[in-house]
């Protein structure tokens, strides 16, 4: 007999994973493939080819379908879901066909476009928006921008291609350019001052040609739950699936992933700790004015979403486990073991810039107050791991100047391979915390959820989002709450914390060779 369920892909920077999930989200099996990076590009380029993330979905099909063939399970897909990494451009032409490659979330050429887009529209434009990385291609690479389209994210095209409709998730759409929190839809005043900028640049770039409005070439917004279209005969050879499976508006990785840890409510916040370090807040009103460390997107809802984002997460503290002989099953405890002060050691996590910091140099990851007594393995990896989550407070603190209440705090990502770490979070920031079982890995089971909120949503069962998600089970969540006598010491490290991370720019100073 078919099993029935649901089918969620996301594809990340590294690679593509897939999930079957039975008819209640529980996941029977997973299939990856990896790809790489466009090679020999310059210092912050980062482009991949589009073809490459089709193969890797064949490739994550046939390993699912070899482990449910193993396990004697007969798949039957309901619906489908897709996530991917956000921010990317992908331009093709009338077809659907890439013009060269696609610049991922990570390709920094487009610092200068986003300081202008952002004084230029008034809103908050980071330099891995997709319209920011349009402006630049109007710039830098204007044969290309003459011959574009459409425009759209990874996510975007792997749904292009599994349904022939340029369709796209809200929160994915949001990273791509600002929305109206009214309309729920690309903000139309904003749309017309980009124009303006836009063809400024092409009257010097490409001179005697006139561009296509941006509004012609982004892809249509959908809430979760909306009609996205369906498999058509190329994507159900690609699946090796029938014709017509519905297919859910394709979302960013971080809406997928607010989705797999169930957070729809104003005072939720999801915390993801890797090589990279996110907190999304869900608001319950837009965000005023613009905050260097603040970003905004949306949920697969459209509520919206106040994003402070890490370039710098957890490397520098696995740099220092790795200087003390790199056995993270010796360190931990160690780590669990050390004073809340960490002995009166205070780190600075740095490897990289930290554009929402004020900080331009990377390489300034240092320790200070080290001595026969504070230089312990358990102080030193504790003290750079406090650096990174006060970064995260540092980045929210606009929020808290706005009230935006923060009432739980939903944690995910490597961190919580040792969960008792998060102990560590709620204190710091004065707020329960709570792990979901299988919180290392939730952005495709997100996915799989928007699949079943569109199954549902045809077969008139669904409600809203939020009492969607409300109504899922992720198993035994472990919890935190805070301790009174860690939140008040941590406090007073924060503060010396914020005194260090002001000196930063002298630290830049004496680092940054002749």
């Amino acid at each position: 007999m078919k099993t029935p369920g649901y089918l969620g892909i996301d594809a990340g920077t590294q690679g593509l994973s897939v999930i079957f999930t039975d008819a209640d989200l529980k996941i029977i099996a997973s299939g990856e493939a990896t790809y790489a990076m466009v090679p020999d590009l310059g210092p912050e380029c980062y482009e991949q080819q589009p073809a490459d993330w089709e193969a890797a979905v064949d490739t994550a099909m046939a390993d699912l379908r070899r482990k449910l063939t193993a396990m004697q399970v007969d798949l039957e897909v309901l619906a489908i879901g897709i996530s991917g990494q956000m921010h990317g451009e992908v331009l093709t032409d009338a077809n659907g066909d890439p013009i060269g490659t696609a610049r991922l979330w990570c390709d920094g050429r487009n610092e200068a476009e986003g300081h202008k887009l952002t004084e230029h529209l008034g809103t908050k434009c980071p330099k891995r928006m997709t319209a920011v990385r349009w402006l630049w291609t109007i710039r830098h690479r204007p044969e290309q921008a003459a011959r574009t389209a459409h425009l759209t994210t990874p996510a975007g095209w792997l749904a292009f291609r599994l349904t022939g409709e340029w369709i796209l998730g809200i929160g994915d759409a949001a990273g791509m350019f600002p929305i109206d929190q009214a309309r729920l839809d690309y903000d139309q005043t904003l749309l017309k001052a980009f124009d303006t900028l836009a063809n400024a640049a092409a009257a010097t770039s490409l001179p005697g040609t006139a561009l296509p409005q941006l509004a012609e070439l982004l892809p249509t917004v959908r809430t979760a739950g909306q009609d996205a279209g369906s498999l058509n005969a190329h994507g159900a050879e690609l699946l090796g699936l029938p014709q017509g499976v519905p297919v859910a508006p394709a979302e960013g990785d971080q809406p997928a992933a607010l989705a797999g840890s169930l957070i729809a409510a104003p005072g939720q916040v999801s915390m993801s700790f890797g090589t990279s370090v996110v907190a999304n807040s869900v608001g319950d009103r837009a965000f005023a004015g613009i905050a260097q460390p603040i970003d905004h997107f949306c949920a697969p809802d459209g509520r919206p979403i106040n994003m402070v984002c890490l370039r710098n997460g957890t490397t520098a503290m696995n740099m220092v486990v790795a200087m003390f002989g790199g056995d993270f099953a010796a360190i931990m405890p160690q780590v669990l073991a050390a004073a809340d002060d960490c002995g009166g050691l205070l780190a600075l996590p740095f490897m990289d810039d930290e554009p929402g910091l004020g900080v331009s140099q990377g390489g300034t990851a240092l320790v200070l107050g080290l001595n026969n007594t504070t230089a312990t393995p358990g102080n030193a990896v504790k003290a750079m791991l406090l650096a990174t989550i006060f970064n995260l407070k540092l980045g929210s603190e606009e929020l808290d100047r706005q009230g935006y209440p923060r009432n739980e705090i939903i944690l995910s990502g490597g961190l919580v391979k040792t969960p008792e770490l998060g102990q560590v979070v709620a204190n710091v920031f004065n707020t329960p915390v709570t792990i979901l079982s299988g919180g290392e890995e939730g952005t495709a089971w997100g996915a799989a959820l928007l699949a079943k909120f569109r199954s549902d949503t045809l077969a008139g069962r669904a409600t809203d989002w939020a009492s969607f998600l409300a109504a899922q089970s992720a198993g035994s969540p472990t919890s935190f709450s805070p301790e009174p006598s860690a939140v008040a010491t941590l406090s007073q490290v924060f503060d010396r914390y914020r005194h260090l991370v002001a000196l930063h720019s002298q630290l830049e100073s004496i680092a940054r060779p002749a």
